[in-house]
């Protein structure tokens, strides 16, 4: 059986609460052998490094999700580097910026919008910056929000490198993306109906160029769609994409799996 990582997952939220050990079981039986866990905030991140400690094939990324900037303190990087200290902590995530539900949308203002995006940009390079400081890559989170985002991150090429999960850009952005030093990682849309743009995307991807994900407990791919997701479904989504890359499963492992641990260096 061909081996992958699940490079991005959230063992933490409560979805899990029940049966985690069933599931980390069932990735293992489906040849999964690393997961990483991500962090959304201080308290995210605590879990992911806890659940890291008592699973061997899971590892941590800790971080503040651009979403929760609201809640953020005004400096996060003190906290943050107390975490990173951890030898099962393997990158700075997710981090970003989120500009799909802006508070103008409910019932806020132009002004609330702009406070709120200067907030996450904020956060974002503070992050950045602790990860260079540690010698870290970073989980990149981006959602309405390419651009910006890109233009943070562009000055830190050289310095630290981001992975773009669950990537559903164009190839030309992908290929952006590469130019800087930074990857892309795919998740279970790539086995959706319509998901034929993230396919195309995927074709022009160069191996060794990007990473498997699930993003669990969203985005299951089918014939699981609409189910909670779990880390044994890189299965199916590597399937899929070792159709589009016309490649066998064994090369796709080789690949990815080299590409994760080369950029996740503490893997």
């Amino acid at each position: 059986m061909a081996f992958f990582y699940d490079t991005h997952a959230h063992l933490d939220y409560p979805d899990y609460a029940k049966d985690l050990t069933e599931v980390i079981a069932r990735a293992q039986a489906a040849g999964i052998t690393r997961i990483i866990s991500i962090g959304t905030d201080l308290e995210s991140s605590a879990r992911a490094i806890k659940l890291a400690e008592h699973f061997a094939c899971v590892f941590a990324a800790v971080g503040w999700h651009p979403s929760n900037a609201h809640e953020a303190p005004d400096d996060i990087r003190e906290p943050l580097r107390k975490l990173v200290k951890h030898p099962k902590v393997v990158a700075i995530g997710e981090i970003g910026l989120d500009y799909h539900r802006l508070p103008e949308e409910k019932s806020g203002t132009a002004g609330d919008d702009a406070r709120y995006k200067q907030k996450q940009a904020q956060i974002f390079q503070q992050q950045l910056k602790v990860a260079v400081e540690f010698g870290l890559n970073c989980v990149i989170h981006q959602r309405d929000s390419f651009d910006d985002t890109f233009a943070q991150l562009k000055p830190f090429a050289g310095k630290m490198r981001g992975v773009f999960h669950c990537f559903g850009e164009s190839a030309d952005r992908m290929r952006r993306v590469l130019e800087i030093g930074s990857l892309v990682s795919f998740t279970g849309i790539v086995t959706f109906k319509n998901g034929q743009n993230v396919r195309d995307t995927v074709a022009a991807t160069p191996s060794g160029q990007f990473m498997l994900e699930t993003d669990c407990p969203y985005l299951a791919p089918v014939p699981y769609r609409g189910k909670r997701c779990e880390p044994a479904y890189v299965k199916e989504i590597s399937e899929t994409v070792a159709q589009v890359k016309g490649c066998s499963l064994e090369e796709l492992s080789a690949a990815t799996c080299k590409t994760a641990a080369e950029f996740f260096h503490k893997l």
